[in-house]
């Protein structure tokens, strides 16, 4: 009995073969193409985006990604928050934070800046380089605005609130007026030290942040389908 293999079978089975390994190929290309279909969304912030006290399935990032892809939408929200950082800070990591792909950044940053009362130069001036490098970058930028307490002044909170409508304005940013709209001054949506959302507290923020990312995600739609 001979064990060779005839020259008409591996005719045979070379057509077979090559339309499988193409169907494989194609699987796979699919499949990586649909992997990297997600638009990837940073979010960089401080205690508020982190999620400060909170568990991770009720950090704000976490949520906003929930709530995204129950809207139909193929999103990850990276949670680049860092409790306690200022503008500055933020700045400082960003181009760490900028390491792997970023189709578009929601910045949160500046409470932080205005309850240790920092000139508001100074925290504009780090949220205006924030803004610069995103936009080199050709990043789609939602900016979170915050408000000063009334504590600090009518000057100062003057300054410091005008901060976010002019960078927006600027750099042609979507802007958020106010981060913690529709929460500050309820109990049951804040946690005991009056600062930080509650669960309850951040699915407010992310219904009433919804449309401004749902737009940021379009805008990161568009420059992605642009020819290179």
């Amino acid at each position: 009995m001979s064990y060779g293999v005839s020259r008409n079978f591996v005719q045979h089975m070379a057509k077979p073969l090559a339309c499988l390994l193409m169907a494989l190929t194609f699987c796979v290309m699919a499949g990586t193409v649909k992997a990297e279909a997600a638009t990837r969304v940073l979010a960089l912030g401080d205690s508020l985006t982190a999620g400060y006290n909170l568990p991770a399935d009720a950090m704000f990032p976490v949520v906003l990604e929930r709530r995204l892809r129950a809207a139909g939408h193929d999103v990850e929200v990276v949670n680049a928050g860092v409790s306690g950082d200022t503008a500055q800070g933020g700045l400082e990591r960003l181009d760490w934070a900028l390491a792997d792909k970023v189709d578009a950044v929601i910045v949160e940053l500046g409470a932080n800046d205005m309850l240790r009362g920092i000139d508001p130069a100074l925290t504009e001036k780090s949220l205006d380089e924030i803004l610069s490098k995103l936009s080199e970058r050709k990043i789609p930028v939602l900016l979170a605005g915050m408000l000063a307490a009334p504590g600090l002044g009518k000057d100062y909170g003057t300054q410091f609130s005008a901060i976010y409508p002019r960078l927006a304005q600027k750099y042609g940013a979507l802007l958020y007026p106010f981060f913690l709209d529709g929460i500050v001054g309820d109990n049951t949506l804040n946690q005991p030290d009056g600062m930080h959302p509650t669960r309850a507290g951040v699915e407010i923020i992310v219904e009433r942040i919804m449309p401004k990312v749902t737009e940021l995600l379009e805008r990161a739609k568009s420059k992605t389908s642009q020819p290179k």
